[in-house]
């Protein structure tokens, strides 16, 4: 996990230079930045249009382009990006408005959304649509650049809950949020204008929407509003010589609802300006956030453009709610956890089912992590926690680095092909060097076939025995080639009370020949003891000796007594951590000069071969003591190794 999220911090940092990189490219070629000033006398009519458009003004009525050069002013310093942006945005279309089945989807979508606004184009029975196809593709372009959602309701489809509204001939319906309190009612408002054009249908709704926000037009409301303590301590405000406050500036009123409160200052009569002195306003037009720390300028820094993405971008950043920082934290969990694609080596089946495994795991543990966060912000006892809380924030947001990280941010989330293929191409530099760190990994080389077939004996080893089978997860297969096995397992009665224990670790068991000295005054069972006393034994670990026969046919047979095993460096030639012995208890028979045998953790020995046929039937445990051949025993007490005739206990 580590890993994954340094990874992630790797690539924003990436990011972040990135775009330092393009910014700079595009001063060398055009010598402006997206920061700077543009000056609207040297715009056409039809981009200062553009802009009044984008920023939600009408300008129905002003015929000369000086008219509408001072309308710009008016509402705002026109900068490069948002110039940029609204005519990229002017290019793109807007989405399919929504199509209402009938009461219940109107009341789920329309009714039941709190802090959004609706349009909704109301076709009564048997009548024609008050906007045409086309004027209606128009509005919704229009108005959708605000956040303001569309849908289209024919009554044809549900004539009584028609009847039950009045809606007897076409007309246009609004949604709007009818108190100031967050998930507040809604009010629906009709519209009764004789004019269909979507310049008068948008004017009608700004008015409707712009009547929410307060408004102050003398400078001693100004004054005593500004030092109110309110219960609302974050405020935005417009200081503006405008009729009626931008759109988006409405719009924004509506998403922040009960969290920030928006005040647009109209000030063309002010004769006075002394008091916007006082409150440290110094030009007009401002947008201006009071919070309890402070005033903060919005448009001095990276980013800040009069655009209602940007200043909702903005906003979410210094006043969030916990559904923005829960879609942060997923986000930023999603992006760690498709690390895992290029992390994991080996088949590409196996890369995307482990990816497929982290999202689950990942996204399951951020919900359940979420649950009590959210139990917890509800006690009052945190309230001041919360408040501390976004104190840090804001103070931290209204930084300038703050201002590069939303202006980036803007930048990506508009070009998201271009986040995608750094993040791909990222992911593939991980690849690559992770594949240079683990160029030893024998499971990397293995193809998509050869691991499906491991990963389908996990899967039915899972099925048969659920626990055991998770300790060997799914690199290697212990079944039997005999594909009668499983239904072998199943008709055992007990076969959950069976573990399924890798083979691995029979290979890793100690394995050495068998090696004898003749001690005078000991009887060696019928053979002559008149031989050499063999050097001490060559103790070996693994499994290259396994085809080597465990008894050399017609090799003498050793008989000895126990005190044949005191003293001398013999001692040292058996491991010191086996029980001395003579005899195989699985086969009866005697140890032979030469043969290859094996010890258990439990310290007995045997033949190998005769060992390694009874473990590999299933039978993982000593065949004298039961103790488990997989499992570590505890050291015996000091005092040396105990010595027998044979393994028995």
């Amino acid at each position: 996990m580590w890993l994954k999220l340094f990874f992630l911090l790797l690539y924003f940092l990436v990011l972040f230079a990135l775009a330092r990189f393009f910014e700079a490219v595009v001063w060398y070629e055009s010598g402006v930045f997206a920061t700077q000033l543009v000056d609207p006398v040297t715009l056409s009519f039809k981009k200062l249009k553009t802009i009044l458009e984008c920023r939600g003004l009408g300008y129905s009525g002003l015929a000369e382009k000086r008219d509408v050069r001072e309308l710009v002013e008016n509402s705002g310093d026109l900068m490069q990006g948002e110039l940029y942006s609204a005519l990229k945005n002017e290019r793109e279309q807007a989405g399919p408005s929504t199509t209402f089945s009938g009461e219940m989807h109107f009341y789920e979508l329309v009714e039941d959304t709190k802090d959004g606004i609706w349009l909704v184009q109301v076709i009564a029975q048997d009548r024609d649509p008050l906007l045409s196809k086309a004027n209606w593709g128009k509005m919704v372009q229009k108005v959708s650049q605000f956040g303001i959602r569309t849908g289209t309701f024919n009554c044809s489809s549900d004539s009584s809950y028609c009847r039950r509204r009045g809606w007897t001939k076409s007309t246009l319906i609004m949604s709007v949020p009818q108190t100031y309190a967050s998930k507040g009612k809604v009010m629906l408002k009709e519209y009764n204008g004789r004019r269909i054009e979507a310049e008068h249908i948008f004017k009608w709704m700004t008015s409707h929407v712009a009547s929410r926000i307060k408004t102050i037009r003398f400078s001693q409301q100004l004054v005593d509003d500004w030092y109110q303590q309110d219960k609302q301590p974050v405020k935005m405000f417009l200081f503006a010589k405008l009729v009626q406050p931008p759109a988006f500036f409405s719009a924004l009123s509506i998403k922040f609802t009960g969290r920030i409160e928006f005040i647009f200052v109209d000030v063309r009569n002010w004769d006075n300006v002394s008091c916007l002195d006082k409150v440290g306003v110094q030009q007009v037009p401002s947008y201006v956030l009071k919070t309890p720390e402070g005033i903060y300028r919005y448009g001095n820094s990276t980013g800040e453009f009069i655009s209602l993405y940007a200043m909702d971008t903005f906003l979410r950043s210094v006043q969030p709610e916990v559904n923005d920082l829960f879609v942060l934290s997923l986000v930023m969990v999603n992006l760690m956890a498709w690390m895992d694609l290029f992390i994991t080596q080996g088949a590409t089946i196996k890369r995307f089912v482990v990816l497929i495994s982290t999202l689950g795991t990942y996204n399951s543990l951020l919900i359940i992590s979420w649950l009590p966060i959210l139990g917890f912000l509800q006690l009052p006892y945190l309230e001041s926690f919360y408040e501390y809380s976004l104190k840090l924030l804001r103070y931290a947001d209204t930084t300038a680095l703050a201002s590069w990280v939303r202006a980036d941010w803007t930048f990506y989330t508009s070009h998201p092909a271009l986040f995608l293929s750094t993040y791909l191409a990222h992911g593939l530099l991980i690849d690559y060097f992770e594949k240079k760190r683990r160029c030893g990994d024998e499971d990397q080389n293995a193809n998509n076939l050869e691991w499906l077939s491991s990963l389908w004996d996990w899967y039915t080893s899972y099925l048969v025995h659920p626990i055991a089978s998770f300790q060997n997860y799914p690199n290697e297969s212990d079944w039997d080639d005999d594909p009668n096995f499983l239904l072998e397992r199943l008709a055992v009665p007990d076969l959950w009370l069976h573990p399924l224990i890798p083979m691995d670790y029979i290979k890793n068991l100690p394995t050495w020949r068998f090696k004898c000295a003749h001690v005078e005054g000991n009887v060696w069972g019928d053979h002559d003891t008149n031989f050499q006393k063999p050097s001490r034994a060559e103790p070996s670990r693994g499994n290259a000796d396994l085809e080597e026969p465990g008894d050399d046919a017609g090799g003498p047979s050793l008989g000895k007594t126990e005190d044949s095993w005191s003293g001398g460096e013999d001692q040292e030639a058996w491991p010191d951590d086996m029980i001395h012995c003579t005899e195989c208890v699985v086969c009866l028979e005697n140890f032979e000069i030469d043969c290859l045998v094996m010890g258990l953790p439990c310290g007995h020995v045997f033949h190998q071969q005769c060992i390694v046929v009874w473990l590999a039937s299933g039978r993982h445990c000593c065949p004298v003591c039961r103790w488990p051949s997989y499992k570590k025993k505890p050291l015996r007490p000091a005092g040396g190794a105990e010595s027998h005739n044979s393994c028995d206990p």
